[in-house]
């Protein structure tokens, strides 16, 4: 039985697994796909404290690299359940197995929502990008294109407009869905336009990196293509929480309904990172929360033992 079970090795997990082993407690971290989340689509990191410049694969690459020195055990597998057992939880997965430990930390992550089109995956990195605060410096003085009209798209183009030459965001309905004090904001920028009803067929590349996109009106069906450096997708996050519901509440949204502190309803069972509800999602915050997780797991496992 394990002190500590981690589902997700996200930055958020892999933190809350380094710092229950550095309290002395057993973990493992439980992740379906790879090491890293998120964060391994952007190729350049320049926000995280006391380092300069690394890629978000390095920075998975690091991290893992960490907790398996400080002895974390891992296991590749999708966790689709956890029972409270009381004493103890029981994490079972989609290939059959089932793990058990005294404290379960959930750090399941988001997914950006992707516009679905041939060749997106291959070009995240190569001019697609999901995050202004990430990546915008890399656009500096360039042009780019912003998919979305709903408050997070409209915050991706404002701080985008106060580095790039030209940001258009593409609407794919009648009207931006955002507040009119953010439209405002965006809008009264001479670098700035809003094209509605706009629907991306494809993409434009040129040796593998992004040159453009062909754009769709849904009114008139026109056909144009717009040339962009880049394009940043703000079209939501997708959380995927739902089979942990019954032990850790979800708000309307379908994120973990937790504060700073991640706790949920149930003693012994935390959240942390993207997955929580919360007003900045970055890879500092992400870190924070697996600290702040772990550390409570801890204690509720050191309480235990001496009662």
């Amino acid at each position: 039985m394990y002190d500590v079970i981690v589902v997700g090795g996200g930055p958020a997990g892999m933190t809350a697994a380094l710092y229950a082993l550095r309290n002395g407690k057993s973990a493992l971290v439980i992740e379906k796909q790879n090491f890293g989340g998120q964060i391994t689509h952007s190729p350049k990191v320049e926000n995280y404290p006391g380092t300069l410049s690394m890629s978000g694969n390095e920075f998975a690459d690091h991290l893992l690299e960490q907790i398996l020195a400080q002895g974390a055990d891992i296991e590749l597998e999708k966790a689709v359940s956890v029972e409270d057992k009381g004493d103890y939880k029981r994490v079972l997965t989609e290939e059959g197995s089932a793990f058990e430990g005294r404290t379960v930390v959930l750090a399941t992550g988001v997914k950006h929502r992707m516009l679905g089109l041939e060749g997106e995956a291959e070009l995240v990195g190569e001019g697609v990008s999901f995050c202004a605060v990430c990546d915008g410096d890399f656009y500096s003085g360039k042009t780019v294109c912003v998919a979305g009209g709903g408050n997070s798209a409209l915050q991706e183009a404002i701080l985008l407009a106060g580095k790039c030459s030209e940001v258009t965001v593409l609407q794919d309905l009648p009207a931006c869905t955002g507040e009119k004090r953010l439209q405002d904001a965006l809008f009264q920028k001479p670098n700035a336009r809003l094209i509605v009803n706009a629907k991306i067929n494809r993409f434009l590349t040129k040796d593998g990196a992004l040159t453009g996109l062909e754009i769709e009106d849904r009114v008139t069906g026109e056909r144009r293509e717009i040339a962009c450096d880049g394009l940043f997708v703000a079209i939501g996050l997708i959380p995927e929480n739902e089979p942990f519901a019954a032990l850790a509440k979800l708000n309307a949204y379908g994120y973990f309904d937790s504060d700073e502190r991640c706790l949920t309803a149930t003693p012994g069972v935390y959240v942390a990172g993207d997955c929580r509800s919360k007003g900045v999602r970055q890879l500092t915050t992400a870190a924070a929360d697996g600290a702040t997780a772990a550390l409570a797991a801890c204690r509720y496992i050191d309480e235990g033992a001496a009662r």
